[in-house]
């Protein structure tokens, strides 16, 4: 019986909740093997071993050696900030390093670069990884073609204070899908603040209101409010071991794939 080969993963951002959520997953998984950690420079873990803070040695340090970092993985899994994500992407194209991106806050022209890196290399990028989250999405699709007339829409979401996007990338990705399903696009009918004398609601426009404190994981709520009833569907993570699990399933995904631009239903198959 021949042994399948183990996953070769790198996770940048190692150092962080996110990255210690997936390094925990990757040496849990029989399946998955971590061959790289990434760092900035000034961080102070850079050098020490990546499982240090599971009381454990894995060989591997944190390094902020993008091509010694990456050079021996098959994937990398990316969770940081939009600059740093597209100049670990430059890398992972020159070494023919496969991505999962869950990185958040892209300008539209640096979703367009990612598009085109992936003409090289395949790469799955989701705004969010959890595999209820992406189910969410496929339910909020069905809602919004019934509910199109009639009906308020409103995106609720709630994070922990430290995080800097907002509204989150999963509510944007909400108010896509919702507003796709409808045949409008989110950028003519997206309202992101309400002060003073706003006048009547747009009964065309998609709502969104933030929340940020404390250390919420990630809770998002989606109000269809008509006339007499209210119909909420709702997701709350109370671990980010959903995005760490999800991030692992996409990374298996890619094992079948060289190029081309993926998300989280591609892998779940819900297209």
């Amino acid at each position: 019986m021949t042994l399948q080969k183990a996953h070769q993963i790198a996770v940048a951002g190692a150092s962080g909740r996110m990255g210690h959520m997936l390094i925990e997953a990757i040496v849990g998984a029989n399946d998955c093997a971590l061959s790289g950690a990434l760092d900035v420079p000034t961080h102070p873990a850079v050098g020490a071993d990546a499982t240090a803070f599971l009381g454990r040695t894995s060989g591997v340090a944190i390094t902020a050696d993008l091509n010694q970092g990456l050079t021996a993985a098959d994937v990398l899994i990316d969770f940081t900030r939009p600059e740093g994500t597209l100049a670990h992407l430059d890398v992972c194209r020159a070494l023919g390093v496969k991505a999962v991106i869950g990185t958040t806050g892209f300008s539209d022209a640096q979703k367009a670069r990612i598009a085109e890196i992936a003409r090289d290399i395949a790469i799955v990028m989701a705004p969010n990884m959890s595999v209820g989250v992406n189910v969410t999405f496929k339910l909020l699709e069905m809602a919004a073609k019934v509910l199109s007339s009639g009906y308020d829409i409103e995106v609720i979401e709630a994070h922990h204070r430290h995080k800097v996007d907002a509204p989150s990338g999963t509510a944007l990705k909400m108010g896509e899908v919702m507003a796709n399903a409808m045949g409008r696009d989110l950028k003519d009918c997206a309202v992101y603040a309400r002060e003073g004398i706003t006048g009547e609601r747009d009964p065309s426009s998609i709502g969104f209101a933030t929340i940020r404190g404390g250390d919420i994981v990630g809770d998002h709520t989606v109000l269809f409010a008509g006339i007499g009833e209210r119909i909420e569907i709702t997701h709350k993570s109370s671990s980010r071991v959903t995005y760490a699990q999800g991030s692992l399933r996409a990374v298996r995904f890619l094992a079948g794939h060289k190029t081309g631009l993926f998300d989280m239903a591609d892998v779940l198959g819900l297209k």
